[in-house]
């Protein structure tokens, strides 16, 4: 029963994992190459805009610019927070050697080399998001000087390049709490990580390529801006 357990490990969590990993890297080809068939091209489709429209404008309206970019500053930074904590957690709980997941009642690999593997992982994957969420709020303050700076004409470009990698960077934050999400699994039993790794990315498919809805208000948007100058002129 012992090699049972060990075999499930080594086969279920392998399988788990290559789920997730191949799932990313196809999103990763989509929005390299089809960004219109995803919700993180469309956002960075709008961000574009959204910084053309502030710097075209007449009167650059920096104070709601620099609402939005202090909202997405508050956000990143609290994430960070509670990764660094809850690696923090992690580090004093490898330090106490805790026993709580080595019960007979999960049916897994629970020797002591296997759970420090378990707690290496789910500590890489918090150190990871930490690190995605600083530098999240490293382009997005930048972004906040560019577009404040008084009496000099920054090329929009420039400010497009620092919201969309902020952007980037919250997203690879989120990736990396939804992989500690099926790794915290794991100290359960390999069969509940593999059931998260399958429902995690069936789910993360429907909210990744739910387009419809913005594809649809897009279009009514401009049906009714047609309809509108047509109106004007007849």
């Amino acid at each position: 029963m012992k090699m049972q357990k060990e075999y499930l490990d080594l086969v279920l969590v392998p399988c788990g994992l290559l789920i997730m990993f191949s799932y990313h890297l196809v999103l990763l080809y989509r929005c390299l190459k089809l960004p219109h068939t995803t919700v993180i091209g469309f956002e960075n489709i709008d961000k574009k805009a959204w910084v053309q429209k502030i710097m075209e404008s007449e009167n650059k309206d920096v104070k709601t610019a620099l609402d939005v970019l202090s909202a997405n500053i508050s956000a990143a930074t609290y994430l960070a927070s509670i990764s660094l904590t809850l690696s923090a957690l992690i580090g004093a709980w490898i330090a106490n050697n805790s026993a709580i997941f080595q019960s007979k009642l999960i049916y897994g690999d629970t020797r002591p080399a296997t759970m420090s593997i378990k707690y290496i992982s789910l500590l890489i994957c918090f150190l990871s998001a930490f690190s995605c969420f600083v530098q999240s709020s490293r382009c997005f303050i930048h972004a906040n000087y560019l577009i404040s700076t008084p009496g000099t004409d920054v090329p929009s470009e420039y400010v497009e390049l620092a919201v969309i990698r902020g952007g980037d960077f919250w997203s690879l934050g989120l990736r990396a709490l939804y992989f500690a999400t099926t790794l915290l699994l794991w100290f359960f039993g390999p069969i509940p990580m593999f059931a998260t790794s399958v429902v995690m990315v069936a789910l993360l498919h429907s909210l990744d390529s739910d387009t419809a809805s913005l594809v649809k208000n897009r279009s009514a948007g401009k049906k009714k801006l047609f309809q509108k100058f047509e109106g004007g002129h007849i």
